[in-house]
This record gives C-alpha cells, sequence and structure tokens, in this order.
C-alpha cells in the first residue's frame, strides 16, 4: 500500500447522490426564479457546500436565496434519497478489501454530517463508517476547493497529507485535494475525464480501484 489513509469523497463516489440531488437542486432553483437546468447544476455545484450555491446565485443574480433554502432543499433530498438512493456499484467491495487489509481510510464530504448519514443508513454503508471516519465541510470554515476538509480529516486521522490519497468525482474536489497536497484518484462514471484532468489518475469503474491503490 502505498499511502497511510484513503479518503473517500462521498457523493457520486460511495453513494449514487449526484443524479437525485442535482436535480432536485436545478428544479427548485428554477421554481424561485433562477432557471437551472440539470447539466448546469452539475457543471457548477457538483460537489460543492451549500454555501457556495447561495454565494454564486448571488454574484450572478444580485439576490439571496430565502433563509430556509437548506432546510427545504434538504427535505426534498432526503426523502429521494429514502426512496431511490442507491450506492455506488462496487464500493462496499473496496471498504470491504481496506478492512481486511488493515488500511485505514476515512470519509470526507461537502455535504452535512446529516446528509452523509441519511445515506449511509438508506443503502447500509454505515456499517463501513463510524463517527471517527465521518468529516463534512461543516467541520471546517470553507468547502472545496479549499483545501480545508482534507486536511482537516488527514489531522484527525493522524496522517500527513502527503501520505494520504483521495477519492473524488468532482472538479471541486480534485482542486481541493491537489490544494492540499494529496494524490487524487479522479472517478469518471460521472464526470468527463478531462474535468478530473489535474488528477493524480483517473478510473471509471470502482472494482478498478483496489488495483490502483494496492
Amino acid at each position: 500500500m502505498r499511502y497511510d489513509l484513503v479518503i473517500f469523497d462521498n457523493d457520486g463516489v460511495l453513494v449514487d447522490s449526484e443524479p437525485i440531488s442535482n436535480r432536485l437542486l436545478a428544479a427548485y432553483l428554477t421554481e424561485l426564479g433562477h432557471p437551472t437546468s440539470y447539466e448546469d447544476s452539475i457543471r457548477d455545484y457538483m460537489g460543492s457546500a451549500m454555501h457556495r450555491i447561495h454565494d454564486l446565485v448571488l454574484e450572478r443574480t444580485g439576490k439571496r436565496l430565502p433563509d430556509d433554502f437548506d432546510d427545504v432543499f434538504h427535505a426534498r433530498v432526503f426523502a429521494a434519497f429514502r426512496r431511490e438512493l442507491k450506492p455506488v456499484a462496487g464500493a462496499a467491495d473496496v471498504l470491504e478489501k481496506l478492512t481486511v487489509d488493515g488500511t485505514p481510510y476515512c470519509l470526507a464530504s461537502s455535504g452535512s454530517h446529516e446528509r452523509i448519514r441519511v445515506g449511509h443508513r438508506t443503502t447500509g454503508l454505515d456499517r463501513w463508517f463510524d463517527e471517527e471516519r465521518i468529516f463534512s465541510s461543516q467541520d471546517v470554515g470553507r468547502g472545496k476547493p479549499a483545501p480545508d476538509l482534507f486536511l482537516h480529516a488527514a489531522d484527525r486521522m493522524g496522517v500527513a497529507p502527503e501520505r494520504c490519497v483521495v477519492v473524488e468525482d468532482s472538479p471541486l474536489g480534485v482542486r481541493a485535494a491537489v490544494a492540499a497536497g494529496m494524490d487524487v484518484y479522479g472517478f469518471t462514471a460521472m464526470t468527463p475525464a478531462a474535468k478530473l484532468a489535474d488528477a493524480t489518475q483517473l478510473f471509471s469503474r470502482m472494482e478498478e480501484l483496489a488495483d490502483l491503490l494496492a
């Protein structure tokens, strides 16, 4: 094993949540008078913390989103997760192998702690993640593409950044990992490879990850 810690993004890497959440985000923004397509949402918001959505809408339109935007959006997303959410194919196998091999791993997500837990309980991935392995953008001042979240996770796990590898599927996440001084494997199942070009290495199927980490 070339690394002392594997840091997973959550949405799109462990749980197949990006199609659900971006569909709902596009619909809600459009409903509020900010016309947004599913493709727009993927391009502009995938992998970002909620504060970035507020910042971009304000920057582009001069208007603030409603005070209850986060609560309403999360309620819609969680309801859809409970109906539709599935784990990313092969994710459980990777976690099982890391566990058997004794390789330390954790999760660092732009999503809230509640979002992470709802997704994991729904998909059964909660068995792999105790409280000490879960880190959210809520835990730091700035979300991705700032390196803060990944550096926080490495520090809490007691591993130097250069001994970490991040598994990411968003351009914002790749930028954050690079800024943190970590290697990053870009998962291209949903994101075009060209948008993750700064990653250390790219892969398209979760089944490939175990060999990359060996």
